[in-house]
């Protein structure tokens, strides 16, 4: 008889990693819980627990009980230098060289989706299993495996997925991807989950209230040089508290006043000048985007035309990928995209599949 293949499943204590445990441990596998711990322990538990979302003191209390109820090992695994150095300094860099960065597909793809795995495949385990809204597949025809997008449109988190490599996609599970959500909750109902109507987490699991800005204000002060706000034909509108503190598209906070609505254009670091300007000003049309991984090819040889997503939020598209000779795309999409940013990420699909993706490093005017 064939041992049940192992998987490590990555709890975060909500309802979607937790229904992913049972309908694993439901389907036969030798399923063992992990949880990361990722902030400081040294910390005052009232303090710590000011640090929401899938790592808190409180997901673990969660994530425990649910492995529990399921009778599978729960493990807690130690990663707060990995995501210190990986994920909360990657955040403050980025905010100090006036970039607007994606702490949660950073943490995925160096945290969860390589840390995690080397400790499953440590373990013995065949797979690692997270609740994202996504699907895996095989193409037969490319010989490749497939990031695709989950059934649940509204839930669909392939856009965070995108760094996902070959090696990994063939040792991850994420079965969630063929449900809804309101399916989701009501199947966690029916295992006897006590997490089944827990909210979903809206914060970045590190910042206290959610409140970034208070964030670099206390880590990163030195970064928050203020300096001169001007319009897209230099006139000097007023000053700025430190760029790190601004990002493309924002309205609010500016702290100028004018006969029209201002929005930032854009952020100069090498002057330390926040420009402002109309909300059409906003508006591009062309990019640059580095840091490249593709999924249904191994590299881009050749231009080619997909669709792509600018934010999690954004709709896909239309946009034409040319590769560059130093590595980079150079993507011109055929309809102008609101507040394109620096230092987020650009997602290509091919149909509902994810074609590959990577960081917007430069916005062509």
């Amino acid at each position: 008889m064939c041992a049940k293949p192992r998987v490590v499943v990555a709890m975060s204590g909500g309802v979607d990693s937790s229904l992913t445990a049972a309908l694993l441990v439901h389907q036969g596998y030798d399923v063992i819980g992990a949880t990361m711990q990722i902030w400081d322990d040294s910390l005052p538990e009232s303090e710590a627990e000011d640090h929401q979302g899938c790592c808190s003191l409180s997901a673990v209390s969660d994530a425990r009980r649910v492995a529990d109820k399921l009778g599978i090992p729960h493990y807690v695994l130690n990663f707060r230098q990995m995501f210190q150095e990986t994920v909360v300094d990657y955040f403050i860099q980025e905010y100090a060289g006036g970039r607007t960065p994606n702490p949660c597909i950073v943490c995925n793809r160096y945290v969860k989706f390589e840390g995690l795995l080397k400790r499953a495949l440590a373990l013995d385990a065949q797979y690692l299993a997270t609740g994202h809204y996504a699907r895996i597949g095989f193409d037969e025809n490319r010989k490749r495996y497939t990031l695709c997008k989950g059934v649940d449109t509204t839930k669909d988190q392939s856009y965070a997925l995108y760094h996902l490599t070959q090696h990994t996609l063939q040792h991850f599970l994420m079965p969630l991807g063929e449900y809804t959500k309101v399916q989701t909750r009501q199947m966690a109902r029916e295992f006897g989950l006590a997490v089944a109507d827990k909210p979903d987490s809206q914060e970045i699991c590190f910042i206290p209230n959610d409140d970034y800005k208070s964030f670099l204000e206390e880590k990163s002060p030195a970064s928050l040089k203020p300096g001169e706000i001007i319009d897209t034909q230099g006139n000097v509108l007023g000053r700025h508290r430190g760029l790190p503190l601004y990002t493309v598209g924002q309205r609010k906070g500016l702290g100028v006043t004018a006969g029209k609505p201002l929005y930032v254009v854009a952020l100069d670091t090498e002057k330390n000048v926040l420009i402002v300007g109309s909300d059409g000003d906003v508006f591009a049309s062309q990019l640059i985007a580095d840091d490249l991984n593709f999924i249904n090819v191994d590299r881009l040889t050749e231009p080619i035309t997909l669709t792509a997503k600018i934010r999690y939020s954004a709709k896909e598209a239309a946009a034409h990928i040319v590769p560059q000779p130093n590595g980079s795309v150079h993507v011109r999409f055929t309809e102008p995209q609101r507040a394109i940013t620096p230092g987020q990420s650009i997602v290509f699909y091919e149909g509902n599949c994810v074609f590959g993706g990577g960081i917007i490093n430069k916005v062509i005017r």
